[in-house]
């Protein structure tokens, strides 16, 4: 009997998982990747599994962005001017920044957090993942009394799925994390987090793959994805070359909608643009940070690496460019030393951005691309790439071998939603 042949298209951390749990199952998967693997978001995020956090479609969200338009230190900014695009998404997402909606999405990623951070586990566990990963949940900080009561509700609607945060004072965020300063007004714990290196668990993670059996093709770009009516055939290379295949998965994030063009299908993807700053710490001056921690007002996270800090976060809705925005750079470092001590005393190690792809209603499309045979997408991951990444190649691999029992929270993240 001929193994079913896949072809993934992407090599981020979504891309992997996808190929890393299709090659276990014994299907001829090839992965293509125009750059390297983990090139894109994928590099340099905050390396935080934040499962349970809420989605971005909070309610009000939409008021607070246009009141800190042109506010350079806003974490959530939309610079002004014209772009059509972002405004179809933008009215799009308005209409999702409410109770009800917020609702629906919080328990759909809930679920999913559930489940992923016990894949998390076992992939560590069983694969061997030489990635730093630290099973030891991460910290909230706050600087106002409005950013507490912001925390203390998100505490709130996570205990009801299932979660375990806790709400800390000041003085016993201290005692846990010396490096934060006098000024912290207190917090929260959220014990079912993690912390890796993303890039390194990419890397790891596609050694598994090719170990499972599967291909991985770098520095080809695929330019058309192949049909026969509604039948997936494969897909074209920009080099002209053709590669068959019974099924196609999509996990192009930010880039996904020009793979689905020709099928009349459109994905309501805006790429959010994220910022990180690696430092240094020197030896002559305090102790470095030992605990990931996300700063509330300014959405920095805060995250010891192997010999490094990174310092990443914060989302820009900006266009499809990697323009590094220096201002953009020294806010997600300045605003740190609001909070902790000891950044006098680093030296920059690497900058970067990335383009993270993100829905209105803050819930991942992954699924059939409707209408045709073989055709999948998973991407809209927003700031959980990381977080959602094993349970979106588990879903993936479920819905290549025509099961869709295990996840019930499927239906929710199904890409035709939007039509």
């Amino acid at each position: 009997m001929t193994k079913e042949r896949v072809v993934v298209v992407g090599g981020g951390v979504i891309g992997i998982c996808c190929s890393y749990f299709l090659a276990k199952r014994g299907l001829r998967v090839t992965l293509i990747e125009r750059n390297g693997i983990g090139s894109g978001a994928s590099f340099g995020n905050a390396g935080s599994v934040a499962v349970g956090h809420t989605p971005i479609n909070k309610p009000g969200r939409v008021l607070e962005a246009a009141r800190e338009m042109l506010n350079p230190r806003s974490p959530f900014r939309i610079p002004l001017r014209w772009n059509p695009g972002l405004i179809k998404w933008l009215w799009k997402y308005r209409s999702h920044c409410n109770k009800e909606s917020f609702e629906r999405s919080a328990n759909a990623l809930s679920s999913l957090g559930h489940a992923t951070l016990d894949l998390f586990d076992s992939l560590v566990d069983q694969e061997n993942l030489k990635c730093g990963y630290r099973r030891e949940g991460f910290f909230e900080v706050c600087l106002t009394n409005n950013a507490l009561e912001h925390i203390n509700s998100d505490v709130r609607t996570m205990v009801r799925y299932g979660y375990s945060p806790a709400m800390m004072s000041a003085g016993e965020l201290r005692e846990v994390e010396p490096a934060l300063k006098e000024t912290i007004l207190g917090g929260a714990y959220f014990p079912q987090g993690a912390t890796c290196d993303p890039f390194r668990f990419v890397l790891e993670m596609a050694r598994s793959s090719e170990k499972s059996g599967a291909r991985i093709i770098l520095g080809n770009e695929v330019t058309e994805v192949l049909s026969q009516d509604t039948k997936i055939t494969g897909v074209l290379l920009d080099t002209g070359e053709k590669i068959e295949a019974d099924t196609v998965i999509l996990t192009t994030g930010s880039y996904s909608q020009r793979l689905t063009q020709k099928f009349g299908f459109h994905l309501p993807i805006q790429p959010g643009k994220g910022y990180h700053r690696d430092v240094r710490f020197s030896c002559e001056g305090p102790p470095p940070p030992t605990h990931t921690f996300v700063m509330s007002e300014t959405s920095v996270y805060c995250s010891p690496m192997s010999g490094f800090t990174r310092f990443a976060g914060t989302i820009e809705f900006s266009g499809m460019n990697h323009d590094l925005n220096k201002e953009r750079l020294n806010y997600v470092t300045n605003s740190a030393a609001e909070y902790m001590s000891g950044l006098e005393y680093s030296e920059v190690i690497s900058e970067w951005t990335g383009l993270r792809p993100c829905t209105p209603d803050g819930v991942p499309c992954v699924g059939p691309v409707p209408g045709h045979s073989g055709l999948f997408v998973a991407t809209g991951h927003a700031t959980l790439g990381l977080t959602l990444a094993p349970i979106t190649g588990k879903m993936i691999e479920q819905y290549v071998l025509g099961s869709s029992e295990e996840f019930p929270q499927m239906e929710a993240l199904k890409p035709d939603r939007f039509m």
